[in-house]
């Protein structure tokens, strides 16, 4: 189910861009429009990265085996790196343009004013990929899916992308021709917002592939419940870590030396039951058992 519904979204996100890009590519030669074409750019690796979800998410799914202990759950991980990186040379690549043609406005080049059908094409988009956006993100959250909740922004990046665009294509459009320098102005404004969410996508995913641990307040959340459980004396060696949409969690716990050994099985158990019903029922939990530490009380003779 949490496969089709990452599908569905998916192919949805893909017919959508690729109606974009072969409208704006239009748009932008006929407009003659320097910020409508790297726009179209953006909507080609928008669909690019559309297929890399499709592929990652499919191998993802697949549950545990004896090649991979703790499943496939870091293909997403790889995924949302995949989707960041492209996204940064994405935006790196406006940038750079959109400066080269305005170093040519500034050394006295004449920029060709862009036509009004680059002004629709940058309205449309607008429309569609802010929509997109929010299909994507809220079937995202619904399925705990890392991966199309960066593709979601990757949507959104592209919804401001064609803000930009349609503000500097309008004012050059509106303001005549000494005003075109302003299609530029908005591919590098653009280009900024872009870069800064793919750094964001980036950072998280290194984090996660490296085996960053959870936030601080979600461990302060598991101490919480494990010290709930009366017979627990102590925790210590806390490691947590994201698996994909899962999460890790192993940690030693006290319990009084002399409890039966069902008993403080019984104990462990309930525990990684309030564990669950807090993380989620596929977090895998490792507990380590220790008896408390008795103090030596007996009298030493010098």
């Amino acid at each position: 189910m949490r496969e089709k519904k990452i599908y569905r979204v998916t192919i949805l996100g893909g017919i959508v861009n690729m109606l974009l890009l072969c409208f704006k590519f239009v748009a932008g030669v006929l407009g003659h429009s320097a910020a409508m074409i790297a726009d179209a750019v953006h909507s080609m690796s928008d669909f690019l990265t559309d297929i890399i979800v499709l592929l990652f998410v499919k191998i993802s799914s697949k549950p545990q085996d004896d090649d991979h202990d703790y499943g496939h759950g870091k293909y997403e991980t790889l995924a949302t790196a995949i989707i960041g990186i492209s996204l940064l040379g994405v935006g790196a690549l406006l940038g750079w343009k959109g400066i080269q043609r305005i170093i040519d406005a500034i050394n006295g080049e004449v920029l060709e004013s862009p036509g009004i059908i680059a002004l629709v094409a940058a309205l449309l988009s607008i429309v569609l990929k802010e929509w997109i956006f929010r299909v994507t993100r809220k079937v995202a959250k619904e399925v705990d899916s890392q991966a199309l909740e960066a593709n979601a922004w990757h949507h959104r990046s592209d919804a401001l992308s064609s803000i930009g665009t349609a503000v500097g294509i309008g004012g050059a459009v509106l303001l005549g021709q000494k005003w075109a320098v302003l299609d530029p102005v908005a591919a590098v404004i653009v280009s900024i917002f872009i870069i800064i969410t793919a750094l964001k996508l980036i950072r998280e995913s290194i984090g996660e592939l490296m085996e960053e641990s959870l936030p601080e307040s979600a461990e302060e959340e598991i101490k919480k419940i494990t010290l709930a459980e009366d017979t627990v004396c102590d925790l210590h060696n806390l490691r947590t870590r994201r698996i994909g949409k899962r999460i890790a969690i192993e940690m030693h716990i006290r319990m009084p030396a002399q409890m039966p050994l069902k008993e403080a099985h019984d104990h462990a158990s309930n525990i990684e039951e309030r564990l669950r019903e807090c993380f989620g029922e596929d977090t895998h939990i490792t507990l380590h058992l220790e008896p408390v530490k008795e103090k030596n009380n007996e009298d030493t003779t010098l």
